[in-house]
């Protein structure tokens, strides 16, 4: 049985690169956190300009020590001394040589979906940065875009706890389509085609199960 279950996940996993591909995106596939983190800093010129979406499978790489060094310019929001400087921030790094990102859900057919509560990975991936990084495990691959809402869903109230809003989610534990000024889910984007006005959309598909 578990012979059957590796062979399904191969077939799946072969199946979403290869729509990945079709769909205009650059796709790596690496077996390690550590072969991502090194792929993505090889991609990345010494000067370039860098922004970095907040994803839990980042985490788990050495990546933002990395992008602080003086060898790059780093639109850190991670420091910010209050709300309004961090979104100042983040609207300045919309025009980053390279945004860096997670992703929620990846669809078999080839798509990647997001779900925001600022927004600004969603405007990220859509338009702004000449190119995209996305670093991403297996266990993000969904049949198609349906349970890729489902899985959007299922991660909002996850990321509600992590970072402490105080949301109707965080104690549910369930999307509770709230209006809240803390909601996790205010912006929802399904990118279907990796092709950019500058540059490209670069997927790091790890074979591993990372983040939620």
């Amino acid at each position: 049985m578990e012979k059957i279950k590796a062979l399904l996940l191969k077939d799946k996993v072969e199946r979403t690169v290869k729509n990945l591909k079709n769909n205009g995106f650059e796709v790596i596939c690496v077996d390690t956190v550590e072969e991502a983190e090194k792929i993505t800093m090889d991609l990345i010129p010494e000067g370039s300009s860098i922004s970095m979406g907040g994803s839990v499978t980042l985490n788990m790489t050495g990546l933002l020590e990395k992008f602080r060094s003086e060898k790059y310019k780093f639109f850190e929001r991670f420091k910010q001394p209050t709300w309004p400087a961090t979104v100042k921030v983040m609207r300045e790094s919309l025009l980053s040589d390279f945004l860096v990102t997670g992703t929620n859900a990846i669809t078999e057919d080839g798509f990647l979906m997001q779900i925001d509560s600022g927004g600004n990975r969603v405007a990220g991936m859509a338009y702004g940065p000449h190119n995209v990084i996305v670093i991403t495990g297996i266990n993000k691959i969904v049949k198609n875009i349906t349970e890729g809402y489902e899985r959007l869903y299922y991660a909002g109230p996850l990321n509600s706890k992590r970072l402490n809003h105080k949301t109707p989610c965080n104690f549910s534990g369930k999307c509770e389509n709230c209006s809240t000024d803390m909601r996790m889910c205010n912006f929802v984007s399904v990118v279907k085609n990796g092709e950019r006005p500058c540059g490209k959309t670069r997927v790091i598909l790890i074979n591993d199960n990372l983040g939620y």
